[in-house]
């Protein structure tokens, strides 16, 4: 059966979310951009980020006492901006805007910070693209994470989904498996634009 709904992880499937390149849009000196891209996007903070146990300036004092104090200042744009500095996979986004030209309904479920849930509204590039879904669930203010079932279940019940009626794609392994948990039809995303398309024009009955 044709899937009716179609939902997206955000970042590494409609943005590119690359630490290196985010740090280097305020770092110019390689050596100082490879300490603060090391101490700003150390694993562990995002990860509570993503779950909302961990506020901004929490995590700012944690970054900022590994660093040198003349890196403190710069480690913080960095920090602030990254949420301004994603660019587009266009080959996907594309896809999403055809998807919505034939009338599939989108969704977007993403592990991602109460601050960038508050703020994306305020960035233009974020709103012309966020403006094609029909939902969008953040896991931050939920303080509920993929890949266990319930963020999907979440989903699911906050727009009255049916998950056999639903494809999920996402770069993350562990991620699909937690969609078919819940009866979701997974689609792992490896960077292939090609076979992405193809894909999503056989499960949306093209």
């Amino acid at each position: 059966m044709a899937a009716k709904h179609v939902i997206f992880d955000f970042g590494q499937v409609l943005v590119r979310f690359i630490p290196a390149q985010l740090t280097a849009v305020y770092v110019a000196d390689p050596a100082d951009r490879a300490e603060v891209e090391q101490a700003v996007f150390a694993r562990e903070y995002w990860d509570k980020l993503d779950a909302g146990a961990i506020t901004d300036d929490e995590v700012k004092h944690l970054f900022c006492a590994q660093l040198p104090a003349r890196l403190h200042a710069v480690a913080c744009r960095v920090f602030d901006g990254w949420i301004e500095n994603l660019p587009p996979i266009d080959g996907v986004v594309a896809q999403v805007k055809a998807l919505k030209a034939r009338g599939v309904r989108l969704y977007l479920l993403s592990n991602i910070s109460c601050r960038f849930a508050s703020e994306w509204p305020h960035i233009p590039t974020l709103k012309e693209l966020f403006s094609l879904f029909d939902g969008l669930v953040f896991s931050g203010p939920l303080g509920l994470v993929k890949p266990h079932p319930p963020i999907f279940a979440h989903l699911l019940n906050t727009y009255g989904l049916a998950a056999a009626d639903c494809v999920f794609v996402d770069d993350n392994p562990d991620n699909i498996a937690g969609a078919r948990a819940v009866g979701i039809d997974g689609y792992l995303f490896d960077g292939d634009v090609d076979a992405l398309a193809q894909k999503l024009s056989t499960v949306c009955g093209d």
